[in-house]
């Protein structure tokens, strides 16, 4: 069984299959420190590159393996901390402001969790306002918290909105994700030229109209 060709190994998992729409953790996930984490990564890592075999003696290598461990736990991979969950405060909406709010492109970070290769993108989000508002760096930091671990667009989209609907306890919220995959880019059938679109509309985003204006606006660019 170990010798496998691994090019058979889970072929559906490039059809970006997502088992659930919480982030699969262990129980035990949070039961080291970083510290901790980031040792026994770097050794691991050390022994990925001894066994491709890079000569870890060299000047530009020696630091490799403790610079990744520390990039994936401080980094890249720190959404999956709920630690790090960013503090959303909710103000009263004392303007009683009831029309669209929409904050587009967002930069976005993510990694593949089938191939643990970069995602990048832009995020699109609006809501309605009902009796409460948040700040509008808190519509970013929701959208990098779950975007910072290993994820599936649809999954990251779905999460993002949950958060959003929680945080401002309305279900007048719309997600949109556009993104490039270097799993379909650098590997596979590398195709630099696809993108993949994903979306999530709950409360009035259902209806047309609020829809159609939600997309006219992340469509419009400035002249």
């Amino acid at each position: 069984m170990d010798n496998q060709d691994p090019e058979n190994d889970n072929e559906a998992m490039d059809d970006h299959l997502m088992s659930s729409l919480e982030t699969p953790l262990r129980p035990d996930a949070f039961d080291l420190s970083d510290q901790e984490k980031i040792n026994i990564i770097a050794d691991h890592f050390k022994e990925i590159m001894h066994t491709l075999g890079l000569d870890l003696t060299d000047d530009s290598l020696k630091g490799t393996p403790r610079r990744v461990a520390k990039m994936y736990v401080k980094e890249i991979f720190h959404g999956l901390n709920p630690e790090n969950k960013p503090d959303i405060r909710r103000f009263e909406n004392k303007y009683k402001y009831n029309r669209m709010l929409v904050e587009r492109d967002i930069t976005l970070y993510s990694s593949c969790e089938h191939h643990f290769v970069p995602i990048i993108g832009k995020a699109h989000v609006a809501y309605i306002p009902g009796e409460h508002v948040i700040g509008l760096s808190k519509l970013n930091r929701i959208v990098q918290y779950y975007a910072r671990r290993p994820q599936v667009q649809e999954r990251m989209t779905m999460q993002i909105a949950n958060e959003l609907k929680q945080a401002l306890q309305t279900e007048d919220v719309a997600v949109l994700i556009e993104a490039d995959h270097l799993c379909v880019m650098s590997r596979g059938v590398n195709d630099v030229t696809s993108s993949t679109i994903t979306a999530e509309y709950s409360g009035l985003f259902l209806e047309d109209n609020y829809r159609t204006e939600f997309l006219s606006h992340i469509r419009r660019r400035q002249v």
